[in-house]
């Protein structure tokens, strides 16, 4: 019975009023809000949607990084050890010109020392000689083997023997020609004739000075003196 006493219009009217309401209270809520780009960023796609191909691409990138990094690492390693062996190379072939020279000197350098030993090492010749031995020395070339060395079978070749009066050990009696180092290298043994000990010779005593030094009570003697210097004189 209510239901067909309802007026249509009024029932227009309220749902008029109604749409009016919720168009007001819709304005409200979106006012400020860009529609326009919320629409976008709804159409476009989620970030859990790209995540994969994003750290697809991360890793893709990464893993060049480091084949990269380990092609220059690589490469920096074979430039070290190529540089070291062009340094030891270059080394090597110098100081194998220098023992060439050095060697092909040798027998001046023979000569020169006949000379100096009969004396005519004079004059003009004499400069030439200091010259070359400043040379040759400053190229680390040193001469060893004088008369009286303990014989060393890595630095002397013995010849003969000829013996020699007062060695206690096995020593050079004679040399017949130097032997030259260069450096810690010997480029020729000294050849040289050996003399075995001296039977006739007195051993050398354990803790004996060498010539020339003085003996311990010489040494002594002036503080004996000296203490009895101090001593006060006492009358009898």
């Amino acid at each position: 019975m209510t239901d067909k006493n309802v007026n249509p219009e009024q029932n227009q009217a309220d749902d008029n009023q109604a749409g009016e309401n919720v168009d007001e209270r819709f304005a409200d809520i979106v006012d400020g809000v860009d529609i326009d780009a919320e629409a976008s960023a709804e159409g476009a796609q989620a970030p859990e949607e790209q995540a994969p191909e994003e750290l697809s691409r991360e890793a893709q990138l990464e893993a060049l990084l480091a084949e990269r990094t380990e092609d220059l690492q690589r490469l920096q390693a074979e430039y070290v050890n190529y540089k070291r062996r062009v340094d030891r190379d270059r080394a090597l072939s110098r100081q194998a010109g220098v023992d060439k020279v050095i060697t092909d000197l040798m027998p001046v350098l023979d000569s020169i020392a006949m000379a100096r030993q009969h004396g005519e090492v004079e004059g003009g010749f004499k400069l030439v000689v200091d010259d070359l031995e400043k040379v040759t020395n400053a190229h680390g070339l040193t001469s060893f083997g004088e008369v009286g060395d303990a014989f060393d079978p890595t630095l002397h070749e013995a010849l003969m023997q000829l013996p020699m009066e007062g060695v206690t050990v096995t020593s050079v009696s004679q040399v017949m020609q130097p032997g030259y180092k260069l450096g810690d290298r010997v480029l020729r043994p000294a050849r040289v004739a050996v003399s075995d000990p001296d039977p006739n010779a007195a051993p050398a005593e354990p803790g004996a000075t060498e010539p020339g030094a003085p003996a311990e009570s010489e040494a002594e003697e002036p503080k004996v003196e000296e203490s009895q210097d101090q001593t006060p004189e006492t009358d009898d």
